[in-house]
C-alpha cells in the first residue's frame, strides 16, 4: 500500500531534523551592526548604500574584531582587493564606530578613479531592445537621462507629468534634483508603463533593475556572441549620458546641471573621457536663408559651416 505523502506536521518535523533551531547569533556583532544599519536608515541615508554598509560589516565581523579598530584597520591594509574597495570598507567601519563609541579609522588608501568604458548607443539600444517592455521602458528612461537608479526608484506618481512626458528626479548622493522631458516615444513608452504599474513609487528597487540588466546583457551577448556586451553595467549608462552631453554641447556648466553634480571637478571627469565624432552618425540638413536656419535649430540642428553662401547643420542621430 501507498502510504502517499507525509502529513503537514511530519514535514515539519523533518525539516525540524535536518536543520535544529538555533538561537546562536550568525555574527558576534549583530545587534551592533543593526542598530548602524537602522541609524544610517533615520538619517537618511538610501538603501542601496544600508545593503553595501550591511555585507561590509558582516565580512569584516566574520575576519576580525568589530570592537577593536586597530585589529579591523590591519585586516583591511591585509586584504587583496583594490585600494577603492578597502577605503569603501573603511568608510563602512567608520559608519559603525560613530553609532557603537569607537575611535574612527582615520586611515586612507589612495587610488585613481578607473576610467569607464563608455559604451555605444549600438549596444546600449540591442540590450534595451532584447529586455522586456517593462524593463526597456526603465532602462531607456536611465540611458536618456543619466539618472541614478535609486533617483529613479525615489521617482513617485506626482513627479511624473504624463502629458508633457516630464519627469521630475530627486536627487540622491548629493546630486542636485532636476527635470527631464522624455523624447516622445520614450514618453509613450512610460505611460504604458504607468496603466501597468500604479504604486505610488512605480519603479522596482535598484537591486532588480541590475540584475535584469545582467542577467539579459548576459544572455544576449552568448546569443550574439559578442563578448563586449557583457562589459557594460547598468551605471555606464549614466557615464554615457554625461559624455554624450558634453561632447554635444562642449558646455561644462550645462553637463554639471543634467548630471545633478554639486563639483565642478565631478563633471570635469567625464569632458576627458571620449569624443564621439567618429562612431556616431549624423543627419544633415542646408539652409538657403534665415528662416530656414531658424526652422533647423528649432529641430535640433546645430550650425557647422558654411560653403556657397549655403549654410550646413547637422544633428546626430
Amino acid at each position: 500500500m501507498n502510504p502517499g505523502p507525509p502529513a503537514p506536521q511530519a514535514g515539519v518535523i523533518i525539516r525540524t531534523r535536518r536543520r535544529a533551531p538555533s538561537t546562536v547569533l550568525c555574527y558576534k556583532y549583530e545587534p551592533e551592526i543593526i542598530k548602524t544599519l537602522l541609524t544610517m536608515k533615520s538619517n537618511g541615508l538610501e538603501q542601496g548604500t544600508l545593503r553595501a554598509v550591511n555585507y561590509q560589516l558582516k565580512y569584516l565581523d566574520k575576519n576580525t574584531d568589530l570592537m577593536k579598530p586597530e585589529q579591523v584597520k590591519a585586516f583591511i591594509a591585509t586584504m587583496t582587493q583594490a585600494n577603492s574597495y578597502k577605503q569603501q570598507m573603511v568608510k563602512a567601519y567608520n559608519y559603525f564606530t560613530d553609532v557603537n563609541g569607537l575611535q574612527r579609522l582615520e586611515t586612507h588608501f589612495k587610488y585613481q578613479r578607473k576610467i569607464p568604458l563608455i559604451p555605444s548607443s549600438e549596444n546600449v539600444n540591442k540590450i534595451i531592445s532584447a529586455s522586456s517592455k517593462k524593463y526597456a521602458t526603465i532602462f531607456r528612461i536611465l540611458d536618456e537621462t543619466g539618472l541614478e537608479e535609486q533617483e529613479l526608484r525615489n521617482i513617485t506618481q506626482k513627479d511624473i507629468d504624463i502629458e508633457k512626458g516630464i519627469i521630475n528626479a530627486q536627487g540622491c548622493k548629493g546630486h542636485k534634483s532636476r527635470s527631464f522631458k522624455l523624447k516622445p516615444e520614450t514618453a509613450e513608452m512610460l505611460r504604458h508603463y504607468l496603466n501597468k504599474y500604479t504604486d505610488n513609487q512605480p519603479f522596482p528597487e535598484t537591486h532588480y533593475m541590475s540584475e535584469i540588466w545582467m542577467r539579459t546583457r548576459n544572455e544576449l551577448a552568448d546569443k550574439l556572441q559578442q563578448p563586449e556586451l557583457k562589459k557594460i553595467p547598468l551605471r555606464n549608462l549614466r557615464h554615457k549620458f554625461a559624455t554624450l552631453t558634453y561632447d554635444k554641447t562642449k558646455d561644462m556648466f550645462f553637463t554639471m546641471q543634467q548630471m545633478g553634480h554639486t563639483k565642478y571637478e565631478t563633471t570635469l571627469f567625464y569632458a576627458q573621457l571620449i569624443h564621439f565624432d567618429s562612431e556616431e552618425e549624423y543627419t544633415c540638413k542646408v539652409a538657403q536663408n534665415i528662416k530656414e536656419a531658424q526652422k533647423l535649430i528649432e529641430q535640433g540642428f546645430e550650425y557647422v559651416t558654411e560653403m556657397d553662401s549655403i549654410k550646413l547643420f547637422r544633428k546626430r542621430k
